[in-house]
């Protein structure tokens, strides 16, 4: 506890005893009480002042909001990162931070509140659902794009089709030579995007599984796992036996897509913006955008402008826009 020193009493008090001092008593005690007044009243003020500069440090559930967290898949950042900076040469007042790292790394960010948005580039699990109302908050969906999943060989591969199945015996181990499947007595080299990826799991189950819910089938352990995209398209380049898989948006001209089948009596077809739009090709899927909680303020602001004008740049990418 700090001692406040007592203010000296005024001079009369000094001058005799007696009546004079009693007179002397009253101001003395006036001045102490208005001292202590002061001091506490400052204390209060310095108080409320904390509690106010702690609300406003708040990044998106306030209306104030001048900053916006986007974390996450690796497949939505180039298209996140087009949005972000679109937005802000339109209002200039903004900051939106973009950044990759996987769906896994976004949502678990959102789990810990320490961003706006978290990139995903598959639904949300039941356990992460879950979790986030453990956390104090249910977790909102936004449909922002849809994409397709382009299977990729280097350009010196014969091969230029695959069923499902086929893909599936791949990537399971079951099927590990590219003659298997009418190519040249070649070895496959597999490679997949981490774990972590939102791409990863969307393969494993929809592709590897088939959609079976009862399939406990996984990646073969020969699977090579690459941190990026880009190391996917890297290594497919550089590689004659090698057989990945990536979004739409990712492929570049020196890499060729091989047209997918359901199955053997249905026609092979290639990924592009109208085929997954007529449902055609087998391996396509939604993009999403996760919040905690409804969104406010300038982030329900900026997400309404990703779903509206936002999606004129969704097919400059390589990406399918929802209208």
């Amino acid at each position: 506890m700090i001692k406040m020193p007592s203010p000296s009493c005024p001079a009369i008090l000094r001058a005799s005893a007696g009546r004079i001092a009693e007179d002397g008593a009253v101001p003395c005690r006036l001045i102490r009480w208005v001292f202590l007044a002061g001091v506490l009243v400052f204390l209060l003020t310095g108080s409320l002042a904390c509690r106010e500069q702690r609300a406003g440090d708040t990044r998106s559930t306030s209306s104030g909001t001048r900053s916006i967290e986007n974390k996450g898949s690796d497949t939505l950042v180039n298209l996140a990162l087009a949005w972000a900076e679109r937005y802000m040469q339109e209002h200039p007042e903004m900051r939106i931070s973009v950044t990759g790292g996987g769906s896994g790394t976004g949502i678990a960010s959102l789990m810990n509140r320490t961003v706006d948005i978290a990139n995903a580039s598959r639904e949300l699990k039941t356990e992460e659902i879950q979790a986030a109302k453990a956390n104090g908050f249910t977790p909102v969906e936004f449909v922002v794009a849809r994409d397709a999943i382009a299977v990729v060989v280097n350009p010196s591969n014969p091969v230029s089709a695959l069923t499902m199945q086929q893909i599936s015996d791949i990537y399971t181990g079951k099927i590990t030579n590219w003659q298997q499947v009418g190519g040249e007595d070649r070895p496959i080299v597999l490679l997949s995007r981490e774990s972590n990826s939102g791409t990863y799991v969307y393969v494993l189950e929809h592709v590897i599984r088939m959609d079976d819910p009862e399939s406990k089938l996984l990646f073969s352990p020969d699977t090579l796992l690459m941190p990026s995209s880009e190391g996917i398209s890297t290594e497919v380049r550089q590689n004659p036996n090698a057989i990945g898989y990536d979004g739409l948006g990712y492929v570049t001209s020196d890499q060729k897509v091989l047209a997918v089948a359901r199955d053997a009596n249905s026609p092979y077809v290639l990924p592009a913006i109208a085929t997954v739009n007529d449902g055609s090709y087998p391996i396509s899927r939604s993009l999403y955008m996760y919040t905690a909680g409804e969104p406010v303020g300038q982030l329900k602001t900026y997400l309404e402008w990703v779903l509206g004008p936002g999606q004129g740049l969704v097919s400059k990418l390589g990406f399918v826009p929802l209208h």
